[in-house]
């Protein structure tokens, strides 16, 4: 007995050393490499080939992916993103991946960025890397003794469920000069797991008090009169301040906007996520509408939902893809159903970026007067062009014309009052 508490020391204390050493000298006030990653409409292409590759096979079967350096910095930098403003580079070198980490950190008196290097390496032909070499900022760690610490954090906290997950399947890697290969074998199980992973579609609890709001709502709204965005929104949001602490602010407002995206949207979003089921037990559905067009509000909460559980950049590129598509056969390239777009982005941004926001965000919501106070008017901007229209008119997304544009709309949102608040 005392043999086992005298090895849970040992391995307390080298734990508390490490995160001690971690906050000496891995923390700073200024990034190793800049935060702010940007993802473009051939990025969000290539991510999602990258993170649902293993769709494509069978259960039990072993199967190979290969990437490149570049393909590694986009995958890794969308999953770093999903939470908090962070930059990994990695590098493929001497058949050795090197990553650069830089991870924001909550406000506090020590610095605004953890800033972490390491290098994973096949030490004498084995199947998978190992840690090789490990940097908090300038410190130097022995890689043996890190790779035991973060080993245990990861087993004896709420990480080790994700940890297995990610590596069950993995049968081997390997680092050539240009690209890794990884071989895996995934069970069905794994599969669910990994889907419900990448689109947070845990069953929650919490969601059906949303829905049961969402309920009362539609059963005493007045079917001679539009329903209007601002009136699931505004409810739920005071539903969210009721229900809100700094610790919690984030998901409820995340909860709240998924459970109005699953009644306004009910399937288009899920074309790019999986989000819980809705549950409304009436049977009465009518259209929501802002300035008096239903494709609005659609576009707003969907972003705002994508934006949430996801990402911001997603949200974007989902956006100009949708309309891109539209030019070629759908309704038209709309720059009107793009700020719809925009300012769900922003608002999902805002409800999520940090518990102030959050909190901010509830009060603010739960006091407003309309839908003009979270969505500008937009229908003064060009809508309804074809591919060969918007080509004469704009080029392409990454055009002059239309990036001048494209900000003018993002200075109508920034004007409006709910964004004002961050």
């Amino acid at each position: 007995m005392k043999t086992l508490f005298r090895i849970f020391l040992a391995l307390l204390s080298t734990v508390v050393m490490l995160c001690v050493l971690l906050v000496l000298f891995g923390v700073s006030d200024q990034p190793d490499i800049a935060v702010g990653w940007t993802l473009t409409r051939d990025d969000i292409a290539r991510a999602k080939k990258i993170l649902y590759e293993g769709a494509k096979t069978k259960p039990d079967e072993i199967s190979t992916i290969e990437l490149t350096e570049a393909d590694l910095n986009l995958a890794a930098n969308y999953l770093l993103n999903r939470y908090r403003k962070s930059a990994v580079n990695i590098e493929i070198k001497n058949d050795v991946l090197r990553f650069t980490v830089t991870m924001t950190l909550p406000k506090n008196r020590l610095g605004h960025y953890l800033n972490i290097s390491f290098r994973l390496g096949n030490d004498d032909h084995s199947d998978l890397p190992s840690l090789t070499k490990f940097k908090a900022g300038e410190l130097l760690l022995p890689a043996k003794f890190a790779a035991f610490v973060i080993d245990n954090i990861i087993r004896h906290t709420s990480l080790n469920d994700y940890f297995i997950l990610a590596t069950r399947p993995i049968k081997t890697i390997t680092i050539d000069p240009e690209k890794i290969t990884i071989s895996y074998y995934s069970s069905m199980d794994t599969f669910i797991q990994a889907r419900n992973f990448l689109t947070q579609s845990s069953d929650n609890p919490t969601i059906d008090i949303y829905q049961q709001k969402l309920d009362e709502i539609i059963t005493q709204h007045d079917p001679a009169w539009r329903l209007s965005l601002a009136e699931l929104l505004k409810p739920l949001f005071a539903l969210a301040l009721q229900r809100s602490t700094l610790e919690n602010a984030i998901e409820e407002n995340k909860i709240a906007i998924i459970a109005v995206n699953n009644y306004v949207n009910r399937k288009e979003t899920k074309k790019f996520l999986s989000f819980p089921a809705a549950k409304l037990t009436t049977e009465k559905r009518y259209p929501t509408f802002l300035y008096k067009r239903t494709d609005l509000a659609q576009h707003f909460i969907g972003s705002a939902a994508i934006t949430a559980s996801v990402n911001g950049q997603v949200a974007k590129v989902v956006g100009e893809e949708k309309e891109l598509s539209d030019a070629q056969g759908g309704s038209g390239f709309s720059f009107i159903d793009l700020a719809a777009d925009k300012a769900g982005t922003r608002f999902g941004e805002l409800a999520t970026s940090s518990p102030e926001n959050a909190r901010k965000l509830q009060k603010a919501m739960s006091a407003i007067k309309d839908y003009s106070d979270f969505m500008p008017d937009p229908t003064d901007l060009p809508e309804h062009m074809n591919e060969e229209e918007f080509k004469q008119r704009y080029q392409s997304v990454d055009s002059d014309v239309y990036q001048a544009l494209s900000k003018q709309i993002d200075a109508r949102i920034a004007a409006t009052p709910i964004y004002k608040l961050d």
